[in-house]
């Protein structure tokens, strides 16, 4: 497909973080950009304030009449249900209209492509390389799924050479991606409503891993059983985190490759699994020619991402973190942070769980993460694409934790309930639309101090 003939994008589904971002690169080349969502966001108003065109009805009197045939892209996402009106409408006409994974692969196809994969630690490890290859001043452009703090945007650069990409798992939408450095940070199960088990997972990420021929320029973590440059914190490896203390809330380390030693990298992000992601960012850059003291210096200038341990107060009686976790692993990995930066303190977690067939398929895992936290409160299941299933709840992952601090609240009584807690730290943690009342809670925490 020549992207050059295509005049109009119309996205069904713009709101999604993923998509978002395509949607603001088509606009930046000039395209007439428009789309749908379901309900208006932070992300929404963003686009819009940008100058695309946004409706949040399902109507097809609302699809902009210049959007023919011949010239018009659709680009869906998985997440919208076949009964949709818009879809219906472009797919009896026969408009061109592909997934998002799809458009990706065909942008990439002629650029240098690198492609993070993995269940945890794509958006943090794909938005720290962007940053240290914008920074180091490769013609990038870098497409994310999470808002870099240092850009306020999804979509970092507006390179013609190099781009920088999310391979994400789901759906098997990683295999439409050419990728010449590519890396995997994780292989947990999930996904199971698309792959059934744990072995379907794995071979489609073994799958992905052959697609880069030459093994040194495929980076994995220790404990992944496939070939390719291995990245570890404090263990034997190819690229080794070494020698780590923490000096005004950040990370000090070194890195050990097969025949040196980098001094002194200063990172901020807390979490080893933070380090392990910043580790892989830089062999993935250092391997593409990046110099050290380039990639140093951006590691070091590196803000985060929203809604990754997003700091929402950080005052010397309060702290309130946000967290997209939503994977038994990725709460593990919030909790170890939290322990590190705030021993001894009481942490209230508040969670909203993400989809009823992940909540299904690992409760006890779930249980266990949650039980490891001082008190917890739980939100009801959010159910992004899914339609409620017998017998599976919040109440019934209550019933499964081992901590007694722990109730489940609607979200009317959610603010109440966070301010009779005595504890000084709060984190609230999901994917689903806990993020829209972060700064609800973060007023009213506010107020309380």
């Amino acid at each position: 497909m020549n992207l050059d003939k295509i005049h109009n994008i119309f996205f069904i589904g713009i709101g999604g973080i993923g998509m978002s971002a395509l949607a603001r690169y088509f606009h930046t080349l000039g395209k007439n950009v428009a789309g749908y969502d379901k309900t208006p966001t932070e992300l929404t108003d963003e686009l819009i304030t940008s100058g695309i065109s946004i409706h949040f009805e399902d109507r097809i009197d609302l699809i902009p009449a210049e959007f023919d045939k011949e010239s018009t892209l659709v680009v869906i996402t998985p997440a919208v249900p076949k009964t949709h009106s818009q879809w219906n409408y472009f797919i009896e006409r026969e408009f061109e209209i592909k997934k998002r994974a799809e458009v990706l692969g065909i942008i990439t196809k002629n650029t240098f492509c690198f492609a993070v994969a993995g269940t945890h630690g794509k958006t943090t490890t794909s938005s720290i390389l962007a940053h240290i290859l914008f920074q180091s001043g490769v013609d990038v452009t870098s497409f994310l799924g999470g808002i870099v703090e240092n850009y306020n945007s999804n979509l970092v650069g507006n390179g013609k050479t190099v781009t920088v990409v999310e391979a994400d798992e789901f759906d098997r939408s990683f295999l439409h991606l050419h990728p010449n450095i590519a890396c995997i940070t994780s292989m947990d199960a999930d996904h199971l409503d698309i792959y059934g088990d744990k072995a379907s997972i794995e071979a489609s990420f073994e799958e992905f891993a052959s697609k880069i021929e030459n093994k040194n320029n495929l980076f994995v973590t220790t404990q992944l059983p496939l070939a390719g440059k291995t990245v570890g914190v404090n263990e034997p490896a190819d690229f080794e985190a070494t020698n780590i203390r923490i000096e005004n809330s950040a990370y000090i380390f070194d890195i050990k490759t097969n025949n040196e030693v980098i001094y002194d990298v200063r990172f901020a992000l807390p979490g080893k699994h933070n380090l392990t992601n910043a580790l892989m960012a830089f062999a993935m850059a250092k391997t593409y020619g990046v110099s050290d003291e380039d990639s140093k210096k951006a590691l070091a200038s590196f803000k985060g991402i929203r809604r990754r341990f997003s700091y929402q107060i950080q005052s010397d009686n309060l702290v309130y973190i946000d967290d997209y976790a939503h994977h038994p692993t990725e709460i593990n990995a919030v909790h170890q942070a939290v322990s590190e930066l705030y021993p001894g303190q009481k942490v209230l977690a508040i969670f909203q769980p993400h989809l009823f067939s992940r909540t299904r398929d690992f409760a006890d895992d779930f249980a266990k993460s949650l039980s490891a936290f001082d008190n917890v409160l739980l939100l009801d299941i959010y159910p992004a694409r899914e339609l409620p299933m017998e017998g599976i709840s919040s109440e019934w992952l209550l019933s499964k934790m081992t901590n007694s601090n722990s109730k489940v609240v609607n979200k009317n009584e959610l603010i109440s309930e966070i301010l009779k807690s005595d504890a000084t730290v709060f984190v609230t943690i999901g994917a689903g639309d806990i993020g829209a009342m972060v700064p609800s809670i973060k007023k009213a925490l506010n107020e309380k101090v």
